[in-house]
């Protein structure tokens, strides 16, 4: 009895821990836009992407699209986990400095993000469409123009 007990407590707390992992696979993000009136933190402007030497045409147009569109921005999980090495909190943080030029993931999930967006679709469709992996379509050799 005290084995069969002893195994199903094993077997319900790898269970637990299971399903708690698979939810910390998706980071951090907002489940609503930004609050009526809250002021998001500025997205790089293209003259501070060019001081800081970030002028690949992928770069230029992610910042452009994460500036067009912030509050669906601020949406976004960011799948490179800048949550947990950064600090960030959504696909958006990741806009606010040179992250986001340097990273090949935050710079395809923003022009995915807009380009989504420009087609109609919620937050939360183009959320789980990130999640599943489509934003890896994007041709960051030849990005669509959103600026």
């Amino acid at each position: 009895m005290k084995r069969t007990l002893g195994t199903l407590i094993v077997i319900f707390a790898t269970a637990m821990t299971q399903a708690q992992l698979g939810k910390s696979d998706v980071p951090a993000f907002h489940d609503k836009p930004p609050a009526t009136g809250e002021k998001l933190p500025a997205i790089w402007t293209q003259k501070q992407l060019a001081a800081g030497g970030f002028t690949a045409p992928f770069q230029k147009e992610a910042y452009a699209a994460a500036a067009k569109a912030p509050g669906v921005m601020y949406q976004m999980p960011c799948l490179c986990h800048c949550d947990q090495h950064a600090g960030h909190t959504s696909l958006h943080s990741c806009f606010e400095g040179a992250h986001g030029a340097n990273c090949g993931i935050c710079a395809a999930e923003a022009l995915y993000t807009y380009q989504m967006s420009k087609k109609g679709w919620t937050a939360q469709m183009i959320r789980d469409s990130i999640i599943r992996g489509e934003f890896k379509s994007i041709d960051l050799q030849h990005p669509q123009h959103v600026m």
